[in-house]
């Protein structure tokens, strides 16, 4: 049986029916992150691959925004 998995809007995207946001869910030990236009197209990662992705964007490793 597969459970519900409840997602949750990100503070920085504006809140409201925003339909450009980044949403959050976390299940099984995962955090997954996916984009509310595409709710198909999942990340699913732990703590610290999020804690390291994070790390990239902020100190550029992906290019400029």
């Amino acid at each position: 049986m597969t459970k519900d998995i409840v997602w949750q809007k990100s503070s920085f995207s504006g809140g409201g029916d925003s339909s450009n946001c980044v949403e959050l869910a976390i299940t099984d030990g995962r955090i997954r992150l996916r984009e509310s236009d595409e709710p198909g197209t999942e990340l699913a990662v732990t703590r610290d691959q999020l804690g390291r992705l994070l790390g990239g964007v902020k100190g550029g490793q992906f290019g400029e925004a």
